[in-house]
């Protein structure tokens, strides 16, 4: 059997730890910041881990990740 491939868009944006979650970059700072609260902008700072039910789909993009 062939080995599978990794999603390239997937791999750049997603990272799965040690215990199995996925990990990803907050979402909503791209632009926009001036109508967004300093609360918000401070909150989404860093990584966050993907609910259960994201990081299913995400698993299967990334075949090779424990």
């Amino acid at each position: 059997m062939p080995k599978m491939k990794t999603k390239a868009s997937a791999k750049k944006r997603f990272k799965v730890s040690g215990s199995g979650k996925v990990i990803a970059a907050q979402a909503g700072k791209r632009h926009g910041m001036i109508k967004r609260s300093t609360k918000f902008i401070r909150n989404a700072r860093g990584t966050t881990v993907l609910s259960d039910a994201d990081a299913k789909i995400v698993k299967l993009y990334l075949p090779y990740a424990r």
